[in-house]
């Protein structure tokens, strides 16, 4: 190392004792929110901007006055150089940015990797810029999150304050593609699970407000959408915005259930081999050994389909947000420009059924985009399917002579219900809406649709898209503190493995003599090969232990007593708790394979619970 480095490393650690120590911990956290909150902004921005001009170069020569491959050919090349990009480079899953914060809140102490400062910014480019059917908010979210993440490990911040840096990168990057501060600092609240305390707003608020001003600085009007209400709300419309919100509702379980279920569809499809049977021009189709994955199986396939629906459907393209501008300014009849579609685009029920089989399709060509290795999220295709959503419902009620109600009130009602209901976050979906409208004339329909819709959806999927991959595996934090601090636990530390072990074949002898040596009262029998059998209590022998005549005539294996159950490693600790409760006793056997690993005490569980939850969630 150079003198040079050497120095100014010396001074960058002076630096850090410096802040950490002599200043309280509170206002280093509101000093970071500002630079975590500026740093989500700036980094807003370099990703819509990159996008942007990604699709001008591209779309620039495709002709609007009928169907054009090159919507054929785009999202294929896109998803292709993204996954090449992901495994040659990065060789680690970045696809569901938020499923990923919230996985390293509740497995990874919060510590997120410092490449995800900057690659999930660089696949989202390449993915969604040549018209992958996804989202920048999760990439540029995750982006925020990993900076705030970073710069806590950096200074060897707790995990509570980590967590909380996590959360102000996540509100400054909403706040800075949206100018939505309030928005930005809801969606951390709702959607990553903070604990609203006057400890955590603060910095949260700060952080959004940091990336909302950077957003206002550098892009002016010009933010990712915005629209000014025109039309008044009425009273007598609001029957019709409950409706609108069990249709949102229903789209929301569609979208949530469809997502899962083509995504585990490409999942099972990246293990599989295809091959020709030897002799014969048939193919076969076999299942890869455990742990291998067949990547460019997933990209042809995934990419073939998504170029048939983008080309098929055209406003499928990209993330959505132009087709919503052409609603509400009163162009929907282009959305159909580019397709088979163009020639019927002004017959307005053959522009129902066209926007219907838009929204129908637009599940399937994000999750493919997604399942087959592209950069995105779901945050943007939540607006456009509620978009559509509300302006298909209002179509119909005009057209079926029940109610002129608004179309663009319903667009906009629309977003806030299917954002509600996939997300679980109503607040978020209520004031990003009112935030990006530029008033709060809507509030009073934006909170009904968004009520009802979440109600729909809550009552048939209890957790949202971003939790329900980690909810069953049992890793999800919530706002359950005891549920949340079991989650943070782990078996491995607390396993105890000074216990004394018996051979079947010992006598009642040998058995006292490790009575003798042992603080413990319990004794795990175990075989030749490490194959656990069952226990002895010493409660259960205690009337035999002063009868020496029994010494040699006595052995373990009559003895001992089977487990009422065992824990197996990698176990969650909520499911530890379930077989301590179900079989009511203080000591479990921790097996891996069958093979005896340890015990798991539930006097040493409760004793790290306490420590976690005065650490965690003291103020």
């Amino acid at each position: 190392m150079q003198p040079m480095q050497r120095r100014t490393r010396i001074y960058i650690r002076i630096l850090k004792r410096a802040l950490v120590r002599r200043l309280p911990l509170s206002r280093v956290v509101l000093g970071m929110s500002v630079l975590v909150g500026l740093a989500s902004g700036l980094a807003a921005l370099l990703l819509k901007s990159t996008v942007h001009y990604t699709m001008m170069f591209l779309t620039g020569s495709i002709d609007a006055q009928g169907a054009n491959f090159l919507y054929f050919a785009f999202p294929f090349l896109g998803i292709l150089v993204t996954v090449l990009l992901v495994n040659w480079f990065v060789r680690e899953d970045i696809v569901h940015g938020i499923t990923r914060i919230l996985y390293s809140m509740s497995r990874k102490n919060s510590h997120l990797r410092p490449h995800n400062m900057y690659t999930s910014l660089i696949g989202a480019t390449l993915t969604v810029g040549a018209g992958g059917s996804v989202g920048l908010e999760s990439p540029i979210v995750l982006t925020g999150s990993a900076i705030g993440s970073n710069l806590a490990r950096w200074f060897r911040l707790n995990y509570k304050t980590t967590t909380l840096l996590i959360g102000c990168g996540a509100a400054g990057a909403i706040a800075g593609i949206f100018k939505a501060p309030v928005a930005g600092v809801l969606f951390a609240i709702e959607v990553l699970m903070l604990d609203l305390t006057a400890t955590s707003l603060i910095p949260l608020l700060i952080s959004a407000v940091a990336g909302a001003t950077v957003s206002n600085l550098l892009m002016g009007k010009d933010v990712v959408f915005s629209f000014t209400v025109i039309d008044p709300m009425t009273v007598t419309n609001l029957p019709f915005y409950i409706l609108l919100g069990l249709a949102a509702g229903m789209v929301s379980v569609y979208f949530t259930r469809g997502t899962m279920l083509i995504e585990g569809l490409m999942g099972r499809l990246g293990r599989m081999r295809v091959f020709r049977t030897p002799g014969t021009c048939r193919l076969s189709w076999e299942q890869l050994p455990q742990g291998k994955n067949n990547v460019m199986l997933r990209v042809v396939v995934g990419g073939l389909v998504l170029g048939v629906m983008i080309f098929l459907f055209p406003p499928l393209y990209g993330e959505g947000y132009e087709a919503l501008k052409a609603i509400l300014s009163g162009h929907s009849p282009d959305l159909a420009n580019g397709s088979l579609f163009f020639g019927v685009k002004d017959n307005p029920y053959f522009l129902l059924v066209f926007l219907f089989l838009v929204l129908a399709a637009k599940v399937v060509a994000m999750a493919v985009t997604t399942g087959s290795g592209g950069v995105g999220g779901t945050f943007a295709p939540t607006l456009f399917m509620g978009g559509v959503t509300g302006f298909v419902v209002a179509k119909v009620l005009h057209l079926a002579s029940f109610t002129t109600v608004s179309d663009k009130n319903f667009v906009l009602a629309g977003m806030a219900g299917v954002m509600a209901g996939v997300m679980h976050a109503p607040l978020t979906a209520i004031f990003l809406i009112a935030e990006i409208t530029g008033g709060y004339s809507l509030f009073v329909p934006l909170i009904v649709t968004s009520a009802v819709s979440y109600l729909t959806s809550r009552y048939q999927e209890p957790h949202s898209l971003y939790h329900a991959r980690l909810a069953r595996r049992g890793e999800l934090l919530t706002h359950d503190k005891d549920r949340a601090v079991l989650t943070l636990m782990t078996i491995d530390p607390l396993i105890e493995t000074d216990l004394i072990t018996l051979s079947p074949s010992d006598s009642l002898g040998t058995v006292v003599k490790a009575i003798a040596r042992s603080p413990r009262n319990v004794f795990p029998v175990v075989d030749q090969q490490g194959d656990f059998l069952g226990g002895i209590q010493l409660d259960n022998i205690r009337q035999l232990i002063f009868r020496q005549e029994l010494y040699e005539n006595r052995f373990v294996y009559e003895l001992l007593t089977p487990s009422p159950d065992a824990i197996q490693i990698g176990d969650s600790m909520d499911t530890v708790m379930q077989k301590f409760e179900k079989t009511g006793v203080w000591n479990l056997p921790v097996l891996q394979g069958g093979k005896y690993v340890g015990y798991l005490s539930k006097s040493k569980i409760f004793s790290v619970y306490r420590d976690k939850l005065r650490e965690f969630y003291q103020d």
